[in-house]
């Protein structure tokens, strides 16, 4: 079914097309390219004014074959930026069947290893005639800045987003694992300000952000907070010379969790630390968060993961489900109101230089697709 030798070789051309997150309008040109000589539909939303980023988020559309339009749409999600260092990728592959660079970049196989198995199965559905509903590939940018492109597409969701519900193929992990939940994160920017004096010959005047800053810490509930919950001190900046009275410190800060309730109380008991602290001392503080994505969290009884699951049995794999601690697009196409689960591709060693791909995951992360279009033309 799946041809193998074409596959790598997509594969191949695709991370050897320089895509650092932010420059990806070589990547975007090419796949705007291979989507239409495949005849599908394609479309590039405006968030490339908003992002910054090289491309807007290119969504592909197949129609259904004459004896499925009466079935519900089906999304499938890719991104095609990458971490760095990612230019000037060689990629090769090696006697125990593993896919790698040379060593000096990383590969790209996060996410282009889905991006080609999204293609190869595409050419198979053509090829073999495969009934199926209509398909949209939705291949994002700036997913490794922070979600970019699919929060900008959130904000103002295209006309053309038809999908009931979906798939990412962006995952870490055996094809055949399926993240069913992902927690919601929030970003904190808090700023103290205290009084500057000198600090040897009349510190009692001053007051100083690095005291209240750490204590408004000491006091924070951070790290592990509960199976469901995460809270990180990412970075702390202020003062100077050492004869000056801190007056100003900066932290950045994050909180994750699956529950937006339990999101919610960890913000305020971070928010009460600082306001504490600085009302004790005399100092001023700012706490600001931002929620960037929404969480999603299913079980094996929802349609969406049901789905995946016989999909992934009907290629020879044994499903299973985990929750994971990161954010991907799959979050924000459920904020949307698109359910969507995050299928694991198989790569390995992902933002490093030691990155691989095992041939094997891709040519079955490309089998499960064509598995899950066929399932839910069945369905």
């Amino acid at each position: 079914m799946i041809q193998r030798e074409r596959l790598i070789e997509q594969f191949m051309q695709l991370v050897r097309i320089d895509s650092e997150t932010r420059h990806e309008q070589e990547i975007s040109k090419e796949l705007k390219r291979l989507f239409a000589e495949l005849g599908l539909d394609v479309f590039e939303d405006d968030t490339a004014s908003v992002t910054g980023h090289g491309s807007g988020n290119l969504i592909f559309t197949l129609e259904a074959t004459p004896d499925k339009t009466h079935l519900p749409a089906v999304l499938f999600t890719c991104h095609m930026d990458t971490v760095t260092p990612g230019k000037g990728i060689k990629p090769r592959i090696d006697d125990d069947g593993y896919i790698r660079s040379d060593g000096t970049t990383i590969l790209g196989s996060d996410d282009k290893a889905g991006v080609a198995a999204l293609i190869e199965a595409i050419k198979v559905l053509k090829e073999q005639s495969i009934p199926h509903g209509k398909l949209q590939f939705v291949i994002t940018t700036g997913e490794e800045s922070g979600l970019l492109g699919s929060r900008a597409m959130a904000k103002n969701r295209p006309d053309r987003l038809e999908a009931a519900y979906g798939y990412a193929i962006d995952s870490s992990g055996s094809v055949g694992e399926i993240a069913v939940a992902a927690p919601t994160q929030a970003r904190i920017q808090i700023t103290f300000k205290g009084r500057s004096a000198h600090a040897g010959v009349n510190p009692e005047d001053g007051v100083s952000a690095i005291q209240v800053a750490s204590k408004a810490i000491s006091r924070m509930p951070l790290g592990r907070i509960d199976f469901e919950t995460t809270a990180n001190i990412g970075s702390f900046a202020g003062g100077g010379a050492t004869n000056i009275v801190c007056e100003r410190v900066d932290i950045a800060a994050e909180a994750r969790s699956l529950v937006q309730e339990k999101l919610d109380r960890q913000l305020a008991a971070m928010k009460q630390a600082c306001e504490s602290a600085a009302e004790e001392m005399g100092a001023k503080v700012e706490f600001i968060s931002e929620v960037i994505y929404p969480a999603y969290k299913y079980d094996e009884t929802a349609p969406v993961v049901k789905l995946a699951m016989k999909a992934i049995e009907s290629i020879g794999r044994k499903p299973s489900t985990f929750h994971t601690g990161g954010g991907s697009d799959a979050n924000m196409f459920n904020g949307m109101g698109i359910p969507t689960v995050n299928l694991a591709v198989g790569y390995e060693k992902i933002h490093t230089t030691e990155e691989q791909m095992p041939i094997a995951e891709l040519v079955a992360a490309a089998e499960l697709v064509v598995a899950i279009i066929k399932e839910s033309a069945a369905s």
